[in-house]
């Protein structure tokens, strides 16, 4: 692949994101933070074998697409934890002001409630379809979705890695032991627990972030 930019890139160099104290607090965040590194890994050696065969990403900062037009975003329970943790506690200034407002006024129908001016404000805690949904070829046109329109545009996550990432995170839900967690994961039984975001009640979101922002101020 030629693209330095690109390789330089957390697609195919990825890091794991970090908040020690945070994570010295909460276990469940450095679960959350070890699965999504594994998530990211398994995206990364993905799209290293498409570009071995001449593809390209379509996919670039600011190109907003799928958090608009997806009706079905799903996401675990563990990872709207995290999410509530980092819009609450991490993100300040105007984006914070943007923010309450977007969840406050959110309806089934609108984009990403996340999504501001056509930038990803949750970034470093997106939830795992978000960081494996990548489309090669053309830009995503104005409402398509590419999973429905040119699946074989969109990249096909490597098994092996999304199952070690639910692997790290099963303890949250209660199950420790590695034999059942392997159980749970062969079955698919880890997916039934899965919400979608365009259902999920974003205003309690707005209103924690206020209760967070008077005993802060």
């Amino acid at each position: 692949m030629k693209d330095k930019k690109l390789i330089k890139s957390g697609y195919t160099n990825p890091i794991r994101v970090s908040f020690p104290d945070d994570e010295k607090r909460h276990k469940w965040l450095q679960m959350l933070l070890s699965a999504y590194y594994v998530i990211d890994k398994g995206i990364s050696e993905a799209l290293k074998e498409e570009f071995k065969k001449g593809k390209k990403l379509a996919c670039t900062k600011g190109c907003s697409y799928c958090c608009k037009t997806h009706e079905t975003i799903p996401v675990y329970p563990l990872e709207l934890v995290g999410l509530s943790w980092y819009v609450t506690e991490k993100i300040k200034g105007h984006n914070r002001d943007i923010l309450k407002k977007q969840l406050k006024m959110y309806k089934h129908s609108d984009p990403c409630p996340f999504l501001i001016d056509s930038i990803c404000s949750v970034h470093p805690v997106r939830p795992a379809a978000c960081r494996q949904f990548n489309v090669f070829g053309s830009q995503c046109k104005e409402g398509e979705d590419p999973y429905y329109t040119r699946r074989e545009d969109v990249l096909k996550p490597i098994k092996k890695y999304i199952d070690r990432a639910f692997f790290i995170m099963l303890p949250f839900y209660g199950i420790n032991d590695e034999n059942e967690r392997v159980r749970v994961i062969e079955t698919g039984g880890v997916h039934t627990i899965v919400k979608l975001l365009q259902d999920l009640n974003w205003k309690s979101l707005a209103e924690k972030m206020e209760e967070f922002d008077s005993k802060v101020g």
